[in-house]
C-alpha cells in the first residue's frame, strides 16, 4: 500500500480541487451493477435518463454485459465506468472471468466460477496478483473495444479491491488509461488527497446498507444534511419482475432505488438544496491533469 507522508496544513476539500467554491455541495449519484443481468440494465438507463443518477458502471464478466455495451452505445452521452469484477453475487446465477480459465485459476472456485460475495474471502486469500492484474486489464479492455470510453475504475463487492496489492494495480491501471478510480477508505484516500487527486470528502454510501422500509426518508434527510465538499452514493437500481425475483435475493433494494431517483422528490430536494450533482468525468479530468505534472 502507499506510504502515507505527514502533512501539517489542511487539505482543500475535493470539491475544490474541482473549481467549485469552499461551501459546494457537490454529489455524485453512480449505479452500479450495470451489466449485471438484463432488468437492471433498463434501470440503470431509467435512473440517468429520467432520474438524479449521473453515471454508472458496468460488470464487463457478467451475463448482462454485453447487452449493457449495447446501451452505451445507443446513448453515448451516459457517463459510465469500469466495475472491476473478481466476486459474483449469486448462488445459483453464476459467471466466470473475462480471461481465459486456464490463465486466472486463483481466482476461481472449485466449479472454474468467480467467488461470490459470500466466500470472497478464500479469493482474497489465493489470488496472485499476476493474475488478478491479468483479468482486470482484460475487463477494461473489452470495454475499450466496445467504443465508449469510460471515465473511472471501481470495485465490485471489495471495498478499495480488498487487499493492498490489489488497490495498488488498480490505481496503476486508473493512471495507465487515463482514468479516475474510486477511492474511499484509508489510507488509499488520504494518500489520494497528499498527490492532489480529488477524492470523496465524507462517508461514502453503499446504497445496499439502507433499510428498504426508511430508505426515501434517509435520502430526503441525507440530501437535506450533506455537507459541503465532495460525496458519492453508489445506488442500485432494478426493476420488479419476474427476472429480478427469480434471480436477485437483493431486488427490493434494488426497486427502491429505481423509485426514488426517478421520483420528482428526488428532483425537487436537489434542487432545493442547491446540490451540484456532476458525474466521474470531472474527476477523470482532474486526475489526468495531476498525474501529468
Amino acid at each position: 500500500m502507499f506510504s502515507i507522508a505527514p502533512r501539517d496544513e489542511p487539505y482543500l476539500l475535493s470539491s475544490e480541487l474541482l473549481g467549485f467554491p469552499p461551501d459546494a455541495r457537490v454529489l455524485i449519484v453512480n449505479a452500479d451493477d450495470f451489466g449485471i443481468y438484463p432488468s437492471v440494465n433498463a434501470a440503470v438507463v431509467r435512473s440517468i435518463e429520467d432520474g438524479i443518477a449521473s453515471s454508472c458502471s458496468i460488470m464487463p464478466p457478467c451475463p448482462g454485459a454485453r447487452a449493457a455495451l449495447g446501451l452505451l452505445q445507443a446513448h453515448r452521452h451516459i457517463r459510465f465506468g469500469v466495475h472491476l469484477t473478481l466476486v459474483g453475487d449469486f448462488a445459483d446465477y453464476r459467471w466466470g472471468p473475462v480471461t481465459a480459465r486456464h490463465k486466472v485459476p486463483s481466482l476461481l472456485d472449485s466449479a472454474g466460477n468467480l467467488f461470490t460475495t459470500t466466500t470472497k474471502e478464500q479469493l482474497l486469500r489465493q489470488a496472485r496478483i499476476g493474475e488478478v492484474e491479468l483479468e482486470l486489464r482484460s475487463q477494461i479492455e473489452i470495454v475499450l473495444a466496445a467504443g465508449p470510453a469510460p471515465t473511472h475504475l471501481d470495485w465490485h463487492a471489495l471495498a478499495d479491491g480488498g487487499r493492498d496489492d490489489i488497490f495498488d494495480v488498480g490505481m496503476r491501471l486508473a493512471e495507465e488509461y487515463g482514468l479516475a478510480a474510486r477511492v474511499w477508505l484509508e489510507p488509499g484516500r488520504r494518500e489520494a488527497r497528499r498527490r492532489g487527486l480529488p477524492v470523496v470528502d465524507h462517508e461514502f454510501l453503499d446504497s445496499f446498507a439502507l433499510d428498504v422500509a426508511t430508505k426515501r426518508d434517509r435520502y430526503l434527510q441525507l440530501l437535506r444534511e450533506m455537507p459541503a465538499g465532495l460525496n458519492e452514493w453508489a445506488v442500485h437500481p432494478g426493476l420488479d419482475d419476474a427476472e429480478a425475483r427469480a434471480i436477485d435475493g437483493g431486488w427490493r433494494i434494488r426497486y427502491t432505488d429505481l423509485e426514488f431517483l426517478t421520483s420528482s422528490e428526488a428532483r425537487q430536494a436537489v434542487d432545493r438544496e442547491g446540490i451540484v450533482i456532476i458525474d466521474y468525468s470531472v474527476i477523470r479530468d482532474a486526475w489526468s491533469l495531476q498525474q501529468r505534472d
